[in-house]
Formats: structure tokens, sequence, C-alpha cells
């Protein structure tokens, strides 16, 4: 049997005491930021984990289930959440959330803390690259399943939209309802999700030579940051604007939605816009939102119930579920 790492072969590697071991991991704001580089680096070359508590040194189950959501202001991962955890109680599990807010640290900080715990599997909808850190929870024997994303290499289940059909569903209909100029606003190209609606866009709008599409990119995609691009764009020159508008998500398409209308631009008269999940708030918000639907709490079962076939070894292979999107047309898009 491979002999666990422990404190002190960490102390040994790195050159120090084992009580500076064990502030630069736990306290590292009161050391030395070279020493606590130092010590992580001899932590991670040994594949050294310290335990949450010594409790599970003697029992094989955490109970706990670790899910990383993007951004849980979103209502759409809330729900996602709120899936997941309906699967995964009747086995008595409880999930560990870890919300990543738009922020690849933070994201990585709950990927860290699912490790430490111990977590018997991770629900894991990946905001930044995520892959070594996965890597580092599989090696443990945790299983790991990907969430409103798949797996490029095809190594890890997952559940996740047709998203490329989502983005050709929001342009084309955009173009439908005779719409030339199109603008996309999207989080950051590195998040799979969006550069895959942004592609199913490009799509679309190929088959028309006449229809342009530009781009604007954003690190976050909230209401309020939606509000701040529609007053921008509403400050332009009537030539100048886009006549429809495709968002990457339902929050920030009401807060366009709402910078437009309140410096006096029509919508959907001058400028149509199509929003992305079909959270509650879009059909219920001043200017009903038009939106790519995503079940999202239908996701988050089959995730959890994926994620429990993989504990209990029950999986034949690696599992991809796909959903497909469905158009929903309200007022900001027809009026």
């Amino acid at each position: 049997m491979t002999k666990r790492t422990g404190i002190r072969d960490v102390a040994r590697e790195a050159g120090v005491s084992i009580s500076t071991v064990s502030k630069a991991l736990n306290r590292p704001d009161g050391v030395n930021p070279q020493l606590v580089a130092r010590v992580r680096l001899a932590a991670d070359e040994l594949g050294y984990v310290p335990l949450e508590a010594a409790r599970q040194l003697r029992v094989r189950r955490s109970g706990l289930l670790g899910m990383t959501v993007i951004n849980i202001a979103n209502p759409f991962f809330a729900e996602l959440m709120a899936g997941a955890e309906d699967a995964v109680a009747v086995a008595g599990l409880r999930v560990l959330v870890g919300n990543s807010d738009d922020d690849v640290t933070k994201e990585r900080d709950h990927l860290e803390l699912f490790e430490r715990v111990q977590v018997e599997g991770a629900l894991v909808t990946p905001f930044g690259d995520t892959g070594p850190w996965i890597d580092r929870l599989r090696a443990r024997g945790i299983p790991v399943v990907l969430v409103d994303t798949m797996d490029d290499s095809g190594a890890l289940p997952s559940v996740s939209l047709d998203d490329i059909a989502g983005g050709r569903m929001a342009a084309g209909h955009l173009i439908d309802i005779g719409r030339r100029r199109l603008a996309f606003l999207g989080a950051r190209e590195e998040v799979r999700q969006v550069r895959e609606r942004l592609q199913g866009a490009r799509e679309a709008v190929a088959q028309y030579p006449e229809v342009t599409l530009d781009v604007t990119w954003c690190e976050r995609t909230t209401a309020r940051v939606g509000q701040q691009l529609g007053a921008r764009i509403a400050a332009l020159d009537a030539a100048e604007r886009p006549d429809g508008i495709i968002t990457t998500n339902d929050h920030m398409g009401c807060g366009v939605v709402h910078g437009l209308v309140s410096a006096g631009v029509r919508v959907p008269e001058d400028i149509a816009v199509i929003g992305y999940d079909d959270i509650e708030f879009a059909s219920i918000a001043a200017v009903p939102l038009s939106s790519i639907r995503q079940p999202a709490r239908e996701m988050g079962k089959r995730a959890g119930e994926l994620l429990l076939r993989h504990i209990a070894g029950d999986l034949d292979g690696v599992t991809q579920v796909v959903f497909q999107p469905e158009l929903v047309i309200r007022a900001s898009t027809v009026g």
C-alpha cells in the first residue's frame, strides 16, 4: 500500500518547519509570500492535500458532493443546482456549492476545497481552464461530471445543451423578422458555451450576405452590465446602432432592454433583443424578453443522476447527454 504523503514530507521537501508548512497552507496572510509559494510548490510536487478534519481519516464517506456554478446570481444556475440536489437527495447526499462568480481563481479554489474535503463526486460547470484541477480530483478517485458543457477530449461524462443550435436559432429569429445589423453581447470568449452560441449565430448570418454581426465582449454578464451597454448603444447615431441584439443570458438581456428604453430607444421597433436561458423574470419583465430556453432544472437532475451512476461504477463508457434548445418569442422581438 502506498504511504500517504504527510506534512512532514512537505516540510522536508521545502526545507522549513512543520509549523511553517501549516501556516503557509492554512493562514498564508501571515507568512512571507515567497515562503508560501515554496511550500505550495513542494505540496503540489508531492501530491499532498491536507484533510479538513481527522474524522475523515476514520470514515470512507464524506456524504458530500461538490458542485461549481459560474454565477449563482443567475437563476439559470440556481435552477441547475436545485435539479442536482433533487437527484442526489435520494442517496442521502448533500451538495457543497462553490460559486465561481465569473472568477477563475475562485473556481480553482472551490475545486481545491472539494479535493481537501474528499467529496464523493463533483459536478463542474467550467468557467476557466479547469483541466488540471479536474485531473487532480480524478487522480484521488473522485468521479467528475461536467454540466452545461461537453468535454473536448471525450473523457468525462457530461450534460449540456446544443449551444451552436441555440445561437443559430437566436440569430435566425432576428433575421426572420427583418433585422440586418446584429450585435452579439457576450461573456469571455474562452467560455465554451458562449463561444458555441456565437458560432451558431455566425452560421445563421453567413447565409445572408446583407446581414452583419458585430461582437462585444465583457468580463461579466449581469443586468447592470447589460444596462450600461444598452445606454451606450442608445447614445450612438441611429444609423450606427444594431437593429437586433443577442445577449448570452437573460440577465444581461433584461438590462440591455432597460438601458435602451430608458434612453428613449423603442424595443422592438428600433432594436429587437433576444436573451438566452429563459429565466422566469424574462416572461414578466416590463418588456417581456424573447429567449432561447434551456431546461435548467432537468439538466441539473440528469447531471446528478449521472454522477450517482458514476460513483456506483454503473456507467458504460462515457455518457454525454445533450439537450436541445427552444425558441421562446416575446415582446422584445415581435412587439
